[in-house]
């Protein structure tokens, strides 16, 4: 018998990924599909999930042209990595009741407040703040606004485990995904009672909880053979998108991080134990492996930052980095890069972008550089709070499709003062993680599959480019509460 290959998939916000992961680890062909994102009303963030199925048929149909016929048949097992926070509803026949309101979607803000006045322990149990991305804030603003639809309510699904349960029909989330809900015992990795109850909803409503490589089913038989796969394909139960990334890079012992350049842009460390710091917005979630956590800084606007720029200027994110060198801009106009609202420090979903500072000979590079030098120095705002929380990551690796661009991997390095390393493959992340981890499901050793990939490329502080960006970054920071006053 042939050495076993295995999928990944990564439910992403604007497209899904699939990759085709040797058991020696190689990655032999990789897909992906688009997504979009609806926005019906200021702060509202949505999508159908049957949009991400037809996305997953089309990155697997896709991949399966660009494998070789012997590799795909020797497929044995897939998982699935995906965006986390979301809340897929189900009435008792299982029907989508609304489309789906995304991590990014910011209307629940009131909701926290009102979870947190309601059980005041719940920031430790939760080892969190509620906070409006969070799937718990959601589900009370349907109990409140959408009454109806709510009392109707059977089950509620994180993103990635309905298109899992579409795959297999097995109902399941992960602990590390789960950690994202707001209704999880972090420490104790099992659901909260109390937590559900102050939302309004029992266990009976969640999915059964596993962890991350967990053989939990078989890929259904009517998708083996649209995808011309063998008959039995094994189904692990993958991890929220995080998480995954980490599971790809091997960032699996206490202090392994990385920084995510993706849509959102994160700062993630991995750790021995459960560390609430809800006080400065820092996440602390169930890691996709049993007996570890990690904590992370989460900024909402990274990558997207630079597409929202392309999307006013034309340009696309490649040609708006290609005009730019690996200095630092002092004339620059300063950007707040809170497009969608902030987590890690401010937890603000109101919370505003700003360009300061632009004149009669700003350029458009000067506008590129502004945007990705906020997203660093955001980046330096998640870095302190990790720290007052009590973590410091011993390595950085560098991922997304962020990563991809040298410049911007420099300038972090700058602000951060710290070393960041990128693997080769930085831009796959969260999907070959979920291959990873369908790889550990078949029973591979955990000491071959999690390793770290080759470095790159290393990028280390520049001590003469410091001084400028350290006074950038002081004014960055003060200009933070009169912007977001004006912004009221």
């Amino acid at each position: 018998m042939s050495a076993p290959c295995v999928l990944g998939l990564d439910l992403g916000t604007s497209g899904l990924k699939a990759v085709l992961l040797a058991a020696d680890g190689r990655l032999l062909a990789e897909a992906d599909a688009p997504l979009t994102v609806q926005r019906p009303q200021p702060d509202w963030s949505e999508q159908h999930p049957a949009d991400w199925l037809a996305a997953a048929d089309a990155a697997v149909r896709a991949l399966r042209q660009r494998a070789q016929a012997a590799d795909w048949r020797a497929v044995q097992a897939l998982a699935v990595a995906g965006q986390m926070h979301g809340a897929v509803l189900l009435d008792a026949a299982g029907a989508v009741l609304r489309p789906a309101m995304l991590w990014n979607d910011g209307r629940a803000q009131a909701q926290c407040q009102q979870l947190e006045r309601r059980l005041p322990q719940g920031r430790q149990i939760a080892a969190n703040p509620a906070m409006a991305g969070f799937t718990a804030p959601k589900l009370l603003w349907v109990a409140q606004r959408e009454a109806a639809l709510f009392d109707r309510v059977a089950k509620v699904l994180l993103p990635k485990d309905w298109l899992v349960w579409q795959l297999s029909g097995e109902m399941l989330t992960d602990t590390s995904d789960a950690s994202g809900t707001w209704w999880l015992d972090v420490a104790a990795r099992r659901w909260s009672p109390e937590l559900l109850a102050a939302t309004g909803l029992g266990i009976d409503q969640m999915p059964a909880l596993r962890e991350g490589p967990d053989a939990v089913g078989w890929l259904r038989p009517d998708w083996c053979r649209a995808w011309g796969l063998p008959e039995r394909v094994q189904v692990a139960a993958g991890a929220g998108d995080n998480a995954a990334g980490a599971i790809g890079v091997g960032a699996v012992r206490p202090g392994d991080g990385f920084v995510s350049l993706g849509t959102s842009g994160v700062l993630f460390v991995t750790t021995g134990e459960a560390r609430a710091c809800p006080e400065r917005t820092v996440h602390s979630f169930c890691h996709a492996l049993p007996g570890t956590w990690h904590q992370m800084a989460v900024m909402l606007s990274s990558a997207s930052a630079l597409a929202w720029l392309g999307s006013v200027t034309g340009a696309d994110a490649a040609t708006l980095l290609a005009g730019l060198d690996e200095q630092p801009r002092a004339d620059a106009p300063l950007f707040l890069p809170y497009l969608s609202g902030e987590r890690t420090p401010h937890a603000d979903p109101a919370a505003r972008a700003s360009l300061l500072g632009l004149g009669a000979a700003t350029t458009r590079d000067d506008l590129a550089y502004a945007v990705i030098e906020g997203v660093a120095f955001s980046f330096a705002d998640g870095l302190q709070a990790l720290r007052a929380a009590g973590t410091e990551p011993a390595q950085l690796l560098a991922l997304g499709g962020g990563a991809r661009s040298d410049v911007w991997l420099q300038l972090l390095a700058d602000v951060l003062d710290q070393p960041l390393l990128r693997p080769a493959g930085a831009e796959v992340g969260p999907a070959l993680g979920a291959a990873r981890l369908a790889q550990l499901s078949l029973g591979l050793p955990a000491t071959e599959v999690l390793r770290t990939p080759p470095i790159a490329r290393s990028f280390l502080p520049r001590p003469a480019a410091q001084p400028l960006l350290a006074e950038r970054l002081a004014r960055f920071r003060r200009a933070w509460a009169p912007c977001r006053a004006l912004a009221r």
